[in-house]
């Protein structure tokens, strides 16, 4: 795969990876080019350094893009409007989705969330055959979160995705805004109290742990909480995720995050039935 830190030859996870999905202009498909692995970076750039509030490092500034050691070992779904191009003239990428199965962590040393979270309780499940899936560094260009299909066409590849390497589960951490728990106890409170892992729980790790429990569960107006929700997560719930225990503050990125869990035998029904139309 892509050398993020050096010059170097792609090595495709597949050959002749076909669209997965189409919409219009836009389209999603994986990243089979170390340009349009570069492309999604740059994306990623835009969106965490350059309008959040992420802080980028000196390599990263220089070269207008984010990525990290695991960018190598990880697939890149793409979503790409065929009627624009970027700054290098090529199609532009428009958002983009990371994803690690299992056989590629254990090559990588590991998966991404497991610097935030012990996960040991899940991998524990790998050796009995389950096959997982992080999802990750998803973003989507500002100007075209308005139009629905821009996140609905990153599922579609997500969703074929999975059905290709018959993925059992998917989980990865998704992010607030901000990095005050305090200011977020609304929010967090919710996930704690209605949407907690039920079964094989994930725990922050102990050094990064923040209590999500701020304020009772009869406390919470239900409506205000689900508005403060950032869409990725409430496109996780509606799905039938679930959360772990403990939130982590990531100084870099500018957020607070909570870890994701999403059995694909427990999806909700509306999204199995989207899974099965692209089988």
């Amino acid at each position: 795969m892509v050398n993020v830190h050096e010059p170097g030859a792609f090595e495709g996870v597949l050959e002749q990876w076909p669209v997965l999905a189409t919409s219009g202009s836009l389209e999603v498909r994986l990243a089979e080019t170390e340009p349009e692995v570069e492309a999604a970076q740059r994306l990623r750039y835009r969106v965490f350094y350059e309008e959040m509030s992420a802080v980028p490092s000196p390599a990263m500034r220089e070269h207008r893009r984010d990525f990290d050691r695991f960018d190598t070992y990880c697939d890149h779904v793409l979503v790409v409007d065929r009627a624009t191009t970027d700054e290098v003239g090529q199609p532009a990428v428009v958002g983009t989705y990371r994803l690690m199965r299992d056989v590629d962590a254990r090559r990588a040393g590991g998966f991404y969330t497991s610097g935030e979270y012990n996960i040991s309780n899940l991998l524990a499940n790998v050796s009995a055959g389950a096959r997982f899936l992080e999802l990750g560094r998803s973003c989507v260009l500002k100007s075209y979160r308005a139009r629905p299909a821009t996140l609905q066409l990153l599922w579609r590849g997500v969703m074929v995705y999975v059905t290709r390497f018959s993925i059992d589960t998917l989980f990865g951490c998704a992010s607030l805004h901000g990095t005050d728990p305090d200011a977020l106890a609304l929010p967090l409170s919710y996930l704690h109290h209605h949407h907690a892992m039920q079964s094989t729980p994930v725990r922050a790790r102990s050094e990064l742990y923040v209590p999500m429990n701020r304020m009772p569960k009869e406390a919470i107006d239900l409506r205000e909480a689900r508005r403060t929700l950032p869409p990725l997560i409430k496109g996780y719930l509606r799905a039938g995720a679930e959360i772990g225990d403990g939130a982590v503050i990531d100084r870099q990125f500018g957020t607070t995050d909570v870890l994701i869990y999403l059995p694909v035998a427990k999806m909700d029904l509306r999204y199995q039935h989207r899974f099965a139309a692209v089988r």
